[in-house]
């Protein structure tokens, strides 16, 4: 994934920010024109836009109100223009953050930090599960016990999701049972035994004295951070 698309008719200053901003650690496109910039993201997806107002053709605001229309990616606006009206409409077209020319590039560098934070940090949170020594990734179905990845199949995943989702707390078999299985299902109850039993050898120290699934007798089973 490309992280910045900037779109900057001036060659100079284009070559300019997209030096300082790989330089920065960032992995930035370059182009000239708000038709480059369409063309680049009907095959790439990217993190943030910075778009500079003046284009040749479809200048910035008519570009970001047509990103707006299928697309939340977040867009910083660079421009000359700096009236309380170019603001406006800059805001007023979908724009995150508006930046004045002259270029600063160490103000430019904190505003894509901003951003990047603001956007991403919380999607990050919501989709990371930090349990003592796991950590799964729920947007691409990892798991990971002391920074070693762990091969679950989608049942163990989905019932190790549940369990790190509510520490602490006893779930009935029943309900576990339901929540993976549905209650349509054809499996027995059994099979909930079962892939507990192939959980536990993959994320307990000795699986025969587990320490994180514990069982609750005659109910059901508990998750411990550890």
């Amino acid at each position: 994934m490309t992280d910045i698309l900037l779109v900057e008719d001036s060659v100079e200053l284009n070559t300019l920010m997209c030096a300082f901003l790989k330089k920065a650690g960032y992995a930035i496109k370059g182009v000239h024109t708000s038709e480059e910039a369409e063309g680049f993201l009907q095959k790439e997806q990217i993190k943030l836009l910075i778009l500079d107002v003046m284009l040749p053709g479809m200048d910035g605001f008519a570009f970001c109100s047509k990103i707006r229309e299928n697309s939340s990616v977040p867009v910083l606006f660079l421009s000359a223009k700096v009236d309380k009206e170019d603001k406006m409409n800059g805001f007023l077209s979908g724009a995150d953050d508006y930046m004045e020319k002259p270029v600063d590039m160490d103000i430019l560098q904190a505003k894509i930090a901003a951003i990047m934070k603001r956007s991403y940090d919380l999607k990050q949170k919501n989709t990371i599960i930090h349990s003592g020594a796991i950590s799964m990734d729920k947007e691409n179905h990892q798991v990971f016990l002391n920074n070693q990845e762990l091969s679950l199949t989608v049942k163990e995943y989905e019932l190790l999701e549940l369990l790190t989702e509510n520490p602490g707390k006893t779930l009935h078999k029943d309900f576990l049972f339901q929540k993976i299985w549905g209650m349509d299902s054809f499996s027995e109850n059994q099979t909930l035994t079962v892939h507990i039993k192939m959980l536990r050898n993959k994320i307990e120290e000795d699986p025969k004295k587990p320490k994180r699934i514990q069982t609750v007798w005659g109910v059901g089973y508990k998750y411990e951070e550890i």
